[in-house]
This record gives structure tokens, sequence and C-alpha cells, in this order.
């Protein structure tokens, strides 16, 4: 099998250079071609020229991207680069400072036969980040599964097969959220357990503001469905509350009313016509190997 790793990097080089390596040494006794594709986001900092001798990677690709256009876009941005311009059978996009650890690459991997030609995601079943942290997570399924109907325990770590990439390149939704989007076109998905590791270097990128954002970006994916569940919502608490209403009684439709307007405006990042010219922002592409 032909298959290729798709890794975003803004400016962390050299969590990306640990990476190379830890893959390197991991697939060494897989005995299928595996490359990698790095959608360098209009990075700042520039990557240092280093010679590394990757024995087991068959290439090794660098796209260096014109505008920062964030993590979802360039993960949208790889998908229709390998759909179009790569020979390939599966995709697995992983973040690159070693939150997802290049140990279950083999787990992916071994699971496609069993897969039936569906995607495999990797399901959190440990966690790295502190306790308030670790609660937030669990609050943000819970309200996504509440107001979507959808459980969603994945994140952008994935083994996605051809034509799950040809329809994830189709759907205007990965121009906004990765899992969202996958969530919305595949309803069979294999999940595996996947520990979440530690970054490599420094702390890790998803603060509790890019969580939220994270959170909304995934329910505007299902706006309708998020839409008349809140009108619900609200219409039974306000009868619930209607004899003892106040300030604080107020606020969880307050709350609610401004997810309802970031939802609505993060669902205009959804844009067809800007993903069909996203190969356009590619600035250049290095052959690493």
């Amino acid at each position: 099998m032909k298959i290729k790793i798709l890794v975003p990097i803004y400016n962390d080089w050299q969590s990306a250079s640990k990476l190379l390596e830890e893959i390197d040494n991991n697939i060494s006794d897989l005995d299928h071609e595996i490359s990698m594709i790095i959608v360098n986001d209009a990075s700042t900092h520039d990557r240092q020229d280093e010679q590394r001798d990757f024995k087991n990677l068959h290439s090794i690709k660098i796209l260096n991207m014109k505008i920062n256009q964030g993590h979802a876009r360039c993960i949208a941005t790889g998908l229709k680069y390998i759909f179009e311009k790569e020979d390939f059978d599966y995709v697995i996009p992983m973040d690159g400072d070693g939150e997802d650890r290049p140990e279950e690459i083999k787990e992916f991997i071994n699971q496609i036969d069993n897969s039936n030609n569906n995607s495999i995601v990797g399901e959190r079943v440990k966690r790295s980040e502190k306790l308030i942290f670790k609660i937030c997570y669990q609050l943000h399924k819970l309200i996504t599964l509440t107001f979507t109907g959808k459980s969603i325990k994945f994140g952008n770590y994935t083994c996605i097969p051809k034509s799950t990439v040809e329809k994830m390149i189709k759907e205007k939704a990965t121009w906004n959220s990765f899992s969202g989007s996958l969530k919305k076109i595949e309803n069979n998905l294999l999940p595996i357990p996947s520990t979440r590791g530690s970054r490599y270097f420094g702390p890790s990128k998803m603060s509790f503001f890019n969580l939220i954002k994270h959170s909304l970006s995934i329910m505007s994916v299902f706006r309708k469905t998020f839409l008349i569940r809140s009108g619900l919502f609200i219409i039974l608490y306000i009868l619930f509350i209607k004899s003892n209403a106040s300030v604080i009684t107020a606020l969880p439709l307050v709350f609610l009313l401004i997810a309802v307007y970031l939802i609505s405006n993060l669902a205009l990042r959804e844009n067809m016509a800007e993903f069909d010219k996203a190969l356009s922002n590619i600035n250049d592409i290095e052959n690493i190997k």
C-alpha cells in the first residue's frame, strides 16, 4: 500500500524534525510505501537545513504556503494536493508536535485489513493535559453530543482511504473542521484507542480559547440540528424558569445565544470556492527526500 502521512506545521520545526525521526524509526518493520507531506502554514521561523538519513520513509515533501490559513485549512489543502497530485491508498493526518504518537501509526495500518475500506479514527482513551483542561474537553464532547446528536471522540489522527479523501475534498465543511466533516460524510468509522502524548518541545497550543473555537467549529458543521435543538432548549428552559426568572437563571440562555451567533459566523468559513482554489496558495514544494 501507498500511505501518505499529512502533517500541518506552523513554526514548530524542532518538533517536526523530531517527529520525522520518530516516524522513520517506528515504520522500519512495515512493508508499505510510506511518505510524508508536511504543510508549512506560512511559518515566520525558517526551517534549519538539516541533513538526515531517513531509511524507511519513501519520500518527504514540504508544501510551503503563501498565506497563513490555520490548522484545519492546512489539512484540507493537504488532502486536496494528495488526491490530485499523488498516487496513494490511504492518508494519515496527524499533528506535528508529538501529541499524536508515531508509535500508533502501526496500529492504524494493522487495522486496515479489518476496516472494510472505512476510515479508522483514534479515540482518545488517555490525555496528558492538566485536570481542568480534561474536564473542559469532556464538557465539549457532552455539549456537542447534546446539541448535534454526534459523538465525536477523535481529532485529526485518523487513517482515511482514498474514497473518503475524495468525498472530503468535495465537502465544504472540510474547509472548516476536519473531524466534523469526516463525521458528516461517513457513518461507519472504525475506532481504535489512542493515547494523547506530550509535546516534544514547549507548551501545548490547545488553549482554553482554542478548545472553545474547536468545539464551536465542529458544531457549526451540524448547525441545522444545533439550531433546532437550541430552539427547543430555549422554549423548555423558559417554561422551566418562568416562575423563578432572574439574571442568574437567564445566564444559560445568554451563553446559548452567544454560541448560536458564533456558530453562525464560523459556518461562513465553509467556502467551497476558496477550497477549490486551495492549491493556488502553495508557494513552492521542497523535496526533502
